[in-house]
């Protein structure tokens, strides 16, 4: 078995080289992530629609999730006192300013953002020690973020989070990519043209270093993506020359998961052809697992009966569903209402395991 070495990340050391990546609406929360955090990953919350479950989401849907922000971090904490904690905040929401603020308050040891460029995540998160991570998918995204950063607010990434086609939930490229790369088949990962997308983890590291070497500090790069046994933590790591991996799917399946039990189940009896891919209302590609919801779903516009302010750019006259509502009912159990994403290998769990067991497969250990 290969030995794993820590993730460093400026004065920040992780034992394990494993970042629980952040899955919303109420996947990833402080149950999830005070586990990982415990076994010695990095644990990650997911503010997306955080609140769901506060009394005063339906009407108040802002200051709701804002509160729980600092709640679910408490209780990680409580979990995983000495662990190392953060959240995943999409640069797509709405008011995305407040949230890192809100979370660089509750006292966040990172920050990981994508689903958009966060080039002035840096000025919300001014005068903290919160590490900031941008997610990229491209060699171009990730210039566009080091330039902005070193030229508006003279400094790099603490952490560069790649995120490959092969992930859940939103995704961060077309569905013309996701074609190009055989990554939008039922034949997933079978088909997968990995080395064609290698090539660009090459061009995007081979971008993060340059920066690097200008401020004369090493940024450490994590990938994520389809990552779900040892066997690939080990090829991106030692292969591809990564710090680390993002892992989501694979925990999804644990018992410490915020998940209802539903919602675990509905992945270990997902067969391979049932992992699609959809298109969100927002119009980007997502991966899920096609159910009755799926299966329901059109292009036509729904009747919206109440806006959840969740994502900048949504207009509720022009979508075909809530994506908000989808995905809290897949956080209350109500599998067949709701949209369940998922990593292209959610079909390969057979069980509940827990999060140490999970860590420790994934290490080698």
């Amino acid at each position: 078995m290969n030995k794993l070495q820590p993730l460093v990340i400026g004065d920040l050391t992780v034992k394990k080289p494993i970042i629980q990546g952040g899955m919303g609406v109420g996947i990833s929360l402080s149950s999830l992530a005070g586990a990982v955090a415990k076994a010695g990953g990095i644990g990650i919350i997911s503010t997306a629609q955080i609140g769901f479950r506060e009394e005063d989401f339906a009407k108040h849907p802002q200051e709701a999730n804002l509160r729980a922000v600092g709640k679910e971090l408490r209780r990680a904490r409580e979990i995983a006192p000495d662990g190392v904690l953060g959240f995943n905040i999409m640069v797509a929401t709405r008011d995305y300013e407040l949230y890192v603020k809100e979370a660089v308050k509750a006292g966040a040891d990172i920050i990981i953002s994508g689903a958009g460029l966060p080039v002035d995540l840096p000025a919300y998160a001014e005068g903290s020690s919160t590490k900031l991570a941008p997610i990229v998918s491209s060699a171009k995204s990730a210039r566009v973020i080091c330039r902005l950063w070193d030229r508006k607010y003279k400094r790099v990434p603490d952490l560069v989070v790649i995120e490959g086609p092969l992930a859940g939930g939103h995704l961060g490229f077309s569905r013309e990519e996701l074609h190009d790369y055989c990554a939008d088949t039922e034949d997933v990962p079978s088909t997968y043209k990995r080395e064609v997308y290698e090539a660009e983890i090459k061009k995007i590291m081979d971008v993060v270093k340059e920066f690097g070497e200008k401020y004369k500090t090493k940024i450490p790069v994590v990938i994520a993506g389809g990552i779900y046994d040892h066997q690939d933590v080990i090829h991106h790591i030692e292969d591809l020359g990564a710090d680390g991996v993002q892992v989501a799917t694979r925990f999804v399946t644990t018992e410490e998961c915020d998940a209802p039990m539903a919602y675990k189940e509905a992945y270990i009896a997902a067969e391979k052809e049932d992992i699609v891919i959809t298109k969100s209302p927002v119009g980007m590609p997502g991966r899920a697992i096609r159910n009755q919801f799926l299966s329901q779903v059109s292009d036509t516009p729904a009747k919206i009966d109440w806006c959840y302010q969740c994502l900048e750019h949504c207009n509720p006259a022009q979508i075909p569903y809530c994506i908000t509502k989808a995905l809290v009912n897949a956080a209350i159990g109500k599998e067949d209402e709701a949209l369940l994403f998922c990593g292209s290998n959610a079909y390969r769990a057979t069980k509940i395991e827990t999060v140490p067991e999970v860590m420790a497969e994934l290490c080698g250990e």
